[in-house]
């Protein structure tokens, strides 16, 4: 018998990640940020073709499985998909395609009913990106790298499982089952550490990964209520986040609803840490719905960028119906 599965990892870069002075190129439209990829993928070059990820990382495998419950071999398929980027200037657009490095791909780990597949891709743009960096020589010419880094285990009855154990720090990468279904995404973006140190030897091309911090993906519901919030009537405000910071805290009164947008945050109520989210996730709603008395505190595990608007711009039918999914997830919050 043989039993075959794949991950997927899109990587692309989200409104505002840029900081420094860098930022001033995707500001001025000299370069461009990414709407988000699909929820759902089924044709990698297409998207590629249609500039819609920075890079792809598909790691499918095998194994063959004997009458006996035995894994007799298994092996590699797929790779890294590189993507382009494309920059304007005085009406003149031209676009640069990425510099694909080697992919990784470790010789499969075997257990006695399993066989795991590890497999880094990424690269560079191909476009020089000058920067002080914090080692030796002190000035990078060439971009930073990206990458991720995916692990694959097949078992001898057909199951699959996947882990994303490691990634740059830069940009935002999505994480895809093997039907295509968008399941993770990365918690944090940090443009700025990752352009100082990702090069030489800080990098699995030298003797380095970064671990992935990932989350679940939000609910349908939140994806609705995100593009509402993001593209209403009034501009969201957008607030930044240190590691330990309170965006609201339990008994407060607001009305506000915050989308993450970037970073970690946990709920915590009563002195009990109930829950953690990530981007895409929206959190708030109970105050709005029960007199603007907040019921839980809500704390930055990492660095956040977190978007928030009145909460009268949002459908107070659909409010009720996001509180109620999160009851069932960790109590009350918001």
């Amino acid at each position: 018998m043989r039993y075959e599965s794949s991950v997927t990892s899109l990587s692309w870069i989200p409104s505002e990640a840029v900081t420094g002075v860098s930022r001033a190129a995707f500001d001025s439209g000299f370069t461009h940020y990414d709407d988000p990829p699909p929820a759902e993928i089924t044709d990698l070059e297409e998207l590629r073709a249609a500039d819609r990820f920075r890079f792809g990382n598909l790691l499918r495998a095998w194994i063959n499985v004997d009458g006996s419950g035995r894994i007799t071999d298994g092996g590699y398929s797929g790779g890294g998909l590189m993507g382009a980027t494309t920059l304007k200037l005085a009406g003149l657009r031209h676009t640069f395609q990425a510099v694909s490095l080697p992919d990784l791909q470790r010789p499969p780990e075997r257990g006695e009913t399993w066989m795991r597949f590890v497999q880094t891709t990424g690269g560079r743009t191909a476009i020089p990106a000058p920067r002080p960096v914090r080692r030796r020589p002190f000035i990078q010419w060439q971009s930073p790298l990206v990458w991720t880094t995916l692990s694959l285990t097949l078992h001898a009855d057909g199951r699959a499982e996947y882990e994303v154990t490691g990634a740059s720090r830069f940009p935002r990468h999505w994480i895809y089952d093997d039907g295509g279904r968008l399941g993770h995404k990365s918690g944090l973006t940090d443009y700025a550490n990752w352009a100082r140190v990702s090069f030489g030897r800080h990098t699995p091309w030298g003797d380095e990964d970064s671990p992935a911090l990932v989350t679940a993906v939000e609910t349908a519901l939140e994806q609705v209520l995100s593009v509402q919030l993001m593209h209403g009537a009034a501009r969201p405000q957008i607030s930044r986040l240190e590691p330990g910071a309170e965006l609201v805290r339990q008994g407060d009164f607001g009305h506000d609803v915050y989308l993450i947008l970037d970073g970690i945050i946990r709920v915590e109520r009563d002195g009990e840490r109930l829950a953690e989210y990530g981007p895409g996730a929206m959190l708030g709603e109970r105050a709005a719905l029960e007199g603007g008395t907040r019921t839980s505190t809500l704390v930055a595990v990492t660095k956040c960028r977190v978007a928030s608007v009145p909460a009268v711009q949002l459908d107070l039918s659909d409010l009720a119906e996001l509180s109620t999914g999160h009851r069932r997830e960790e109590g009350v919050r918001g």
